[in-house]
């Protein structure tokens, strides 16, 4: 009996053991095929995209070693440096404007009460329709020859300032109710019992406002900035579409001209560097927000 009773433990531990292993080998088997997606669709690019930017890649022929000229150039581009400075411009102001509107729909929103839904859904609704689609869709209302508006002669995307006015207005109708129902359910997520114990203090709404609703959105308020901006740096589809870049090179984004350099110059090595730097730049901000934002 004594010698049964001492090699129990052992047994057991190596059971224990097994199944610890087997966990893990589960886990492993999970985790495989994101993993195979990350590695070929992210991973994989990123790595061709470096290996890219240090050699003359032309579109039809032989890639040459050239290091580091392609990142050399890029600031020779007066082009590049005119869409660096447009690119910021748009950003801060699509993300200030994106952020208060879909602040103020998610709090108009907020309560339950008759007809809400309805509005939540019509909020939301232009979220659903393709941003290729938005594009177009804006782009015949706002024809000075066939569009419902072009009676009113306002030459929409005739100037540099009317052509980024009517983007932005594009961007907001096409986001403003996707990024409202994220701070909506950031919103939710706040306990009814931090607002009843504010109001029985006698706070005004202001005050609830400022020092229980923002505070405690902050995580959903970081999440929705961090979206924001990077789709603002790496906006193409509005511009391409929309405006093509005018009127005189005015409304040319950065990705534009990464877009251009591949497929207009044939210099796939010279848009690889762009995209690194731009990476680089992405990475550092959202970094920065996270830090701030915390």
């Amino acid at each position: 009996m004594t010698g049964v009773t001492a090699t129990r433990p052992g047994h057991g531990g190596h059971a224990v053991a097994r199944r610890r292993d087997l966990r893990k080998l589960a886990g492993l088997v999970y985790a495989a095929p994101t993993a195979v997606i990350v590695a070929t669709l992210f991973v994989a690019p990123l790595v061709l995209v470096g290996v890219m930017s240090l050699n003359k890649w032309p579109l039809i022929g032989s890639p040459t070693f050239n290091a580091p000229k392609n990142y050399a150039k890029i600031t020779e581009d007066p082009l590049f440096l005119d869409s660096v400075w447009f690119t910021l411009k748009y950003t801060a102001i699509i993300t200030v404007l994106l952020s208060a509107l879909a602040l103020g729909l998610a709090l108009l929103v907020q309560e339950r009460r008759p007809g809400v839904g309805f509005f939540r859904t019509a909020f939301f609704l232009p979220g659903a329709v393709g941003f290729a689609a938005a594009a177009l869709l804006f782009y015949g209302l706002l024809n000075n020859d066939v569009g419902p508006f072009g009676f009113l002669g306002v030459k929409w995307t005739g100037t540099p300032n009317m052509a980024l006015f009517s983007t932005i207005m594009l961007v907001l109708w096409r986001f403003a109710g996707f990024n409202m129902l994220i701070l909506l359910t950031g919103l939710q997520a706040i306990p009814v019992a931090v607002y009843e114990a504010a109001r029985s203090d006698g706070a005004t709404r202001w005050q609830v406002f400022t020092r229980i609703t923002l505070p405690l959105l902050r995580p959903t308020i970081a999440l929705m900035l961090i979206l924001s901006v990077t789709g603002s740096l790496l906006a193409f589809d509005q511009f391409f579409i929309f405006t093509n870049g005018g009127p005189d090179n005015s409304t040319v984004s950065m990705v534009m001209v990464i877009y251009r350099n591949a497929f207009f110059r044939f210099d796939l090595g010279g848009a690889a560097a762009l995209s690194a730097v731009l990476l680089v730049v992405l990475v550092a901000l959202n970094a920065i927000q996270l830090k701030v934002l915390k």
